[in-house]
Parts: C-alpha cells; structure tokens; sequence
C-alpha cells in the first residue's frame, strides 16, 4: 500500500477545444503507475461513493485515479447533452490520461450507470492505452435495457432522472426558482398532469430534457440505433468485468452485454451479480438482510482485475470461474463457468376461475397442461386504483418487500404451488407464456414471480412487464428479470399477473397511444382474461439448476 498525495485539479481540451476539469489521485512514490478514469455527469467530488470506495482507497493500491466531470457537467466547460459527445470524449481523455506524468500509459476504466455508459461510448473509439474496463449497470441497447421495458415506458425511473440532470442543469445556470421547483419535483414527482408521463414541470423548466426524446421515440428506431453503446461495439474486444444487482433496473443490459460480448471476445469476460439495487450495493436490500455475504466485493474485485490487466500480475483470476452470482435464500456466492441456459422447466397455471378473488384458487404447478381443466380467470384494470408498484427493479424503492396483501387485490391473478418438498434453485432467465386478451385494443401485463413462506408472507424474487398493441393471435412472452436465488423446502412460489405497475410503467390507456401523448382523462377501464389448462397451457418457465 502506498501513502497518497494531497488531491490535485487538472484539465485538458478535447479535439474541438472545450476544457474538461478533473481530479487527481496519485500515490505518494516516483514510479509509475497505471492509471484508473471515471467520467461522470454529477459533479467529480461524489466519485460514485455511493457504491465504490473514495478514490484514495485506489491510489493507494498503485493507481493514478483521474475523476472528470464530463462535457457540461460540474465545472468542466460545454453544453451538456446525453450520451452526445461520450465517444469522442473519452478517447481524448483516455489519450490524455495516458499521457500524464508518471503514468505507465495503461489506462482502465470504472463507474457504475452513466459512469458505465462512458466506458462503453470511449472503449467504441478503441483508443490504445484502454486496456480494460469494469462497465456497471448499464443499457447497451438503450431502448430495450434502459428507457423501455417490453415496449412500455419505465416511467417512474426515466422520470426521477430526467429531473435530477434538469435540476443540475438549472444549479449550474444560476437559476434558483427552477432548481427549487426541480428539487421539489423530485421528492414528490408529478404524476397527475393532464398527459401524466409529460408532465409541465419539464416542459417548461427543460424543453431540451432528453426526457422528450425518449418519450417522442416510443418505438424502437434510428433515433435509439445511433444513441446505443451496442451499435459502435461490434469490432471492440478488451478484458471487461460486467458487475450486475438483481434488483437494479439495468439488469438486462448488464446480462445482454456480457453475453455478446462472452459470444465474441477473445479476452475474459467476468460477470458478478448481487442482490443489489441500483444504489447502493449492500447486504439490506429492500426488506431483506441478506447478510455478511452480500456485502460488495467489487472494490477489492476491481484491484484484481485492474492488477492483471494494467499491471500484468498474475492475481489467480484467470484460473477462477467466470460468473459469480449471489443466491438470494441461501444467501451465498455460487459460482458458473458459463451463464446458464439449459432447458427451463415450466410450472403451468391452473384455477378455479377464481384466481382474482383468492390467493387459493389458482395453482402453479410442473405437471403436463393437460392435467388440467380448461379455465379462465378474469381480472378488470380500473385507472382510477391502478395496481402500485411494490418493490422490484423498476419502481422505488426497489427491493424485496412483502407483497401479501398487495395479492389480495381482486385486480391481481395470483398462481401458487404446493409447499415444495425439496429446495428449489434458480439461476438464470425467467420468463411467462400467457395465454390472454382483452376488450380493448392495447393493455399492458405485469407477472411477478415470489417466495410464499409459510408464514403468509410472499417477498417479490423477479418480474417483468410488458406492453400490448394489439389483440395477441400467441402467447405473450414476458421476460422477466434474471435471478438465482434458492427457495426453500416449506416455501411455495407464486405467479402474480397484473394489468398495471404504476408508476413504475404508465397506466394504459387502452387505446394505444403512445405515453407522452395519452392523456389522464383517456384512460380507460380495462378487462383482460388469462387463460389455462387444456391447449392454451399459460406457464412460467424458470431455469432450475441442480446443485452438488
């Protein structure tokens, strides 16, 4: 371990001559060092210590730490926009961060949300001091892993966001009464506008918010083609480290990138997973303590993979198995070689026809459709007591909550099995086929996967949503979010169905338009009917694992 230097301030000029300001970290020795960069858009002096260790912790493992603000942002010059000079800017910050004294000219690269999307848009440049980098939690394709979920608006996240990046943008101005009012706003966010996903406030405070962009491209187009990570990193390959949380909303663009990239890449690609949300990375996540075990590793994981990669030490890493995922019961690390994608085994869904009005009605069970008479459940959506979000990746707070008398609802189909009579172990993707229509030309699906204890209370494992255009002719596919986690002997597990999760996702209309345009008083009453049994078998297919 090295002492560390009193903290330095330096800028440079990208290639179009705007000064970007960051702060140095550097270990208190005269060799030299290879050096670890974060961007970042919330202000350098944070240095996502929400999440990782303050930048000292770094240098004084042998690292030069640079954290810049990036275009726009903090005290560095430019006018903001999202995403918009990320490529160009962080290849000449990683040519410049080589370049600096006393480094070796091997630069890595670290940070979790858009701290990993800049790793993503430099590492598109291939400049050739960036020999590895540690993306977390991000959206490679911006539309199907960030901004949409199943074609539905993730309302309640973009929001939040857009907010947060107006209301700096409004502190950098000088402008006191729409900072305020931005403030305000995101304690309490406004969702009862006339158009509730476009709410006035950033209308009129931030006309040039991205969150208008994204709205107005409620499909996936050009428009999310040109902005993705994923559409400039087909020819880049370095030694990346994907670090994931169950519960965090980027989930799928974490899975979907280290999958192409473990398709591809002619260099290891080390995927860990915890039970995190997207902040903060902890062993309390939601209402469940998860232990000592779940408290992140990635500070120490990241001075492993920076030490073999920009170092060239030999740290045993390479003779470890690739993917870590925490399992949520046993409340452990497991350990994979490959992301799991063996055959999944469907539990099929039956009822009494009753499934809305009582958590004992309907069944989930691994036996052959045809075992059960054809039913069909009936669930009616009303916007005036749309179904809350409780917990999950999409909504805040995210998390495992107890969801018992959220199933009670008798707008909720709820699906559970028999106690089970020998520990259940899930690792990988999960997703629902359901069988279904409604009376309206568009409506939206929720399926909730929990773990029924046997004292009534039911903690949300997995979910996902999706968004419905048109009247389906086939099984809906929900995707829900990839899990491990071990449900004990005694515990039953439950299939949830719902036609809302507000305001995780916004309320369907029912007739189709698109969520910036639907307005409050369109909305509409919304009755949708599941099917089961017989051949219209509705099912969820969960990836079981046998464990040794």
């Amino acid at each position: 371990m090295f002492n560390v230097r009193p903290k330095e301030t330096a800028s440079m000029l990208t290639r179009d001559g705007v000064r970007l300001d960051a702060d140095i970290y550097r270990p208190d020795a005269e060799e030299t060092f290879p050096v670890l960069l974060m961007r970042q858009p919330y202000g350098r002096a944070i240095a996502s210590t929400i999440v990782y260790a303050y930048p000292t912790w770094y240098a004084a493992h042998g690292y030069i730490v640079v954290i810049q603000d990036v275009r726009g942002r903090g005290t560095s010059e430019g006018s903001f926009k999202l995403f918009a000079h990320e490529i160009e800017d962080g290849e000449d910050t990683v040519q410049w961060a080589a370049a600096l004294a006393g480094s070796t000219g091997q630069v890595g690269m670290y940070g979790f949300s858009y701290q990993g999307m800049t790793q993503l848009y430099a590492a598109a440049a291939k400049p050739s001091a960036l020999k590895a980098i540690c993306p977390a939690m991000i959206g490679y394709d911006l539309y199907t892993d960030w901004a949409y979920e199943g074609g539905a608006f993730c309302l309640q996240a973009n929001l939040s966001w857009a907010i947060q990046i107006s209301a700096e943008t409004a502190r950098l101005k000088g402008d006191v009464a729409a900072y305020q009012m931005l403030a305000t706003a995101a304690k309490q966010p406004p969702l009862s506008d006339s158009v509730p996903a476009n709410p006035a406030i950033l209308q009129d405070l931030d006309p040039d918010s991205f969150y208008h962009e994204w709205l107005q491209h409620s499909e996936p187009d050009d428009y999310w083609e040109k902005l993705s990570p994923k559409s400039y990193l087909h020819a880049v390959d370095l030694p990346m480290l994907h670090i994931g949380g169950w519960f965090d909303t980027f989930l799928r663009g974490t899975i979907h990138l280290y999958k192409e990239m473990a398709a591809r890449s002619t260099y290891r690609q080390q995927l860990i997973v915890g039970p995190w949300a997207h902040l903060p990375w902890g062993r309390k996540v939601g209402a469940i303590d998860f232990g000592a075990a779940a408290a992140s590793p990635c500070d120490r994981l990241q001075i492993r993979w920076f030490d073999q990669w920009l170092k060239g030490l030999n740290t045993g890493l390479l003779t470890e198995p690739s993917i870590a995922l925490f399992e949520m019961g046993s409340n452990q690390w497991r350990t994979f070689d490959t992301w799991y994608s063996a055959h999944p085994t469907p539990f099929f869904l039956a009822s009494t026809g009753l499934a809305s009005m009582s958590d004992q009605e309907g069944t989930l069970a691994p036996l052959p459709s045809h075992s059960f008479t054809p039913s069909a459940d009936v669930l009616v959506h009303d916007p005036w007591r749309p179904v809350p979000a409780s917990g999950g990746h999409a909504s805040a707070p995210s998390g495992p909550y107890d969801r018992s008398s959220l199933d009670c609802r008798t707008d909720i189909l709820t699906y559970t099995s028999e106690p089970l009579t020998e520990d259940l172990h899930l690792a990988g993707e999960v997703s629902a086929l359901v069988y279904c229509a409604a009376d309206l030309p568009s409506f939206d699906l929720c399926a909730v996967l929990s773990d029924v204890r046997p004292n009534g209370t039911v903690y949300n494992v997995t979910q996902g949503y999706i968004h419905v255009l048109s009247q389906p002719t086939a099984p809906l596919q929900i995707s829900l979010q990839p899990t491990c986690v071990c449900i004990p002997k005694g515990n039953a597990i439950r299939l949830s169905l719902s036609a809302a999760c507000f305001p995780a996702y916004p309320v369907n209309a029912g007739t189709g338009t698109p969520p910036g345009k639907t307005r409050l008083i369109d909305q509409q009453i919304i009755t949708v009917t599941v099917a089961s049994g017989g051949d219209r078998p509705s099912q969820i297919l969960l990836p079981v694992v046998k464990l040794e």
